[in-house]
């Protein structure tokens, strides 16, 4: 009885998580269209490290949410995990960390490349 109610908060929680990664993915495509369409057909002489910073602040966010994403599978392995489940959350977890190895390291390339022009 109590496993079966942790059972139902975890999964709960997991969704609840879910929910929020895709959120922060939706506000964060929103408001990259929004920056993206002025850049391009509003300010069309714009630097391209305008460009760049918008490109950088979505691939942020979307660390964020790729976060949030890993965050809920963990959620719902945690509870009675079956041997598929825990290699199903391996692929995943092997998936989305690569994922956001290479986004970081996209973002760290720009911003180091955005304080050597200020130099």
């Amino acid at each position: 009885m109590v496993r079966d109610l942790i059972k139902q908060i975890t999964l709960f929680l997991a969704v609840g998580v879910e929910a929020c990664a895709a959120f922060v993915i939706g506000v964060a495509a929103v408001e990259a269209t929004i920056k993206a369409f002025q850049l391009f057909f509003i300010r069309r002489n714009v630097p391209e490290e305008a460009k760049d910073e918008l490109r950088l602040r979505l691939g942020r966010w979307l660390t964020v949410a790729l976060e949030f994403e890993l965050a809920a599978d963990i959620l719902r392995t945690a509870v009675a995990p079956t041997w598929d489940e825990i290699g199903k959350l391996a692929a995943i977890v092997v998936l989305r960390t690569v994922l956001n190895f290479f986004l970081q390291r996209e973002i760290e390339k720009s911003a180091a490349n955005k304080s050597n022009v200020r130099k």
